[in-house]
């Protein structure tokens, strides 16, 4: 029977052109043109047996050995095929292979571009339903998911650039099932700025803890990877973390994020008096050079010093790493003065994240987070603001470091 006496046509035009008005799938369930698209997809399938079946597999025996259903999922909808065998079980279709539920791989994209944007398995899963009228479960949209963890390895051992002229380093934090229960686990970022002014995201780690050990090793391999040098890095106030930056990079400057040296005062100060001392706080880090954020601080001293002593000891301190910024101008300093710029960047992953109560590994965890900062990151297109006259303001305070390219 030819294909114009399995199809009638004529039916098939009068439907498809009620469902093209009605905005219906053609090739979904009950879609004019899924007739044609099964019968073209089992003709194939049987042409490939045909062609395997040469004269030495029939010599040997092979013959023909019925055919199997089995239901495809496409951008269009599910359509059931025949798939003929063999009676030697070594017929392996190309158009369609052994174990292969999804036929299209544009749906496989659309699928794992939906859970890079956060939506939950079942919201993917309603999602297809409506859209392309076929089911699928959540173990294949997890499998499909999956696809990604291969990208994700490559992404996380790619090889870096020699120089970074800013580098953000923080943790964002995350509970994941372990041993059938939820553990707290952070995940390292490091967000740059090369030498042409563009953000890259280096790297992201998984550990139980934030702590300095883990940060050497997050250097570590950065090193490894190509980075010979850091000019400037900004950090929160955890201890031990500047050394562990010298460490590795020792010519690296260190910024220690200013916002957090304020918040964490303002835990040991009387909600009655935080007010008044965040506005005599205030000219201390907003002065205009170092020798007037000094003067500032003792008279910030000379005031609550005797009621703050602890809070006062903590800026005198740190004050080395605090005051990194004064060194440089205005432009330099509102990037440098705060982790703000990769807090940012996680405010941006938890909008991903957020409909996630917990995840069921560290690789589940890092799998989203991947795809949440490859979205982001297709906005980096272009250098920071008057990245060029700030690179050569770098390339003076770095004379034998930043290089301008300039052939």
């Amino acid at each position: 029977m030819n294909i114009e006496q399995q199809l009638d046509f004529e039916q098939m035009k009068t439907t498809a052109l009620e469902q093209l008005r009605s905005g219906k799938s053609l090739y979904g369930k009950d879609g004019a043109f899924a007739p044609l698209l099964k019968s073209f997809l089992d003709s194939a399938l049987e042409a490939e047996l045909e062609s395997h079946l040469n004269a030495d597999e029939r010599l040997s025996g092979n013959r023909r050995n019925g055919k199997t259903t089995k239901d495809i999922r496409t951008s269009s909808g599910t359509i059931s095929v025949q798939t003929p065998r063999d009676r030697s079980s070594t017929f392996e279709p190309e158009i369609i292979r052994k174990r292969e539920t999804i036929l299209a791989e544009s749906l496989e994209n659309k699928i794992i571009g939906m859970y890079g944007l956060g939506m939950s398995l079942r919201d993917i899963s309603k999602h297809i339903k409506d859209m392309y009228d076929t089911d699928i479960s959540h173990t294949t949209l997890s499998a499909i998911t999956d696809k990604v963890i291969p990208e994700v390895k490559e992404w996380q051992s790619r090889p870096l650039e020699e120089l970074y002229t800013i580098v953000w380093l923080d943790a964002m934090h995350y509970k994941v099932k372990e041993d059938h229960r939820m553990v707290s686990h952070a995940v390292y970022n490091i967000l740059g700025i090369n030498r042409d002014g563009h953000k890259e995201l280096l790297g992201m780690y998984v550990s139980q803890s934030e702590g300095a050990n883990f940060w050497l090793s997050v250097l570590t391999d950065l090193q490894n990877r190509g980075v010979k040098d850091i000019l400037i890095a900004c950090i929160d106030n955890l201890n031990g973390f500047p050394a562990a930056i010298n460490t590795v990079f020792p010519q690296t400057e260190i910024q220690t994020c200013i916002v957090h040296q304020i918040r964490n005062s303002l835990k040991y100060v009387a909600s009655k008096d935080q007010k008044s001392f965040m506005k005599d706080l205030k000219p201390v880090y907003q002065a205009e050079t170092l020798e007037l954020a000094e003067l500032r601080l003792d008279e910030l001293d000379e005031k609550w010093g005797k009621k703050y002593e602890k809070v006062l000891e903590s800026w005198r301190r740190n004050w080395s790493k605090l005051t990194t910024y004064f060194r440089y101008d205005a432009v330099i300093r509102k990037l440098i003065y705060t982790t703000n710029t990769i807090e940012g960047f996680h405010r941006q992953v938890r909008k991903v994240t957020k409909t996630k109560g917990a995840f069921t590994s560290d690789m589940a965890l890092l799998k989203l987070i991947y795809l949440a900062q490859r979205n982001i990151s297709e906005k980096w297109t272009m250098p920071l603001s008057n990245w060029a006259t700030t690179a050569q303001k770098l390339a003076i305070w770095f004379p034998d470091r930043m290089i301008l390219d300039l052939n």
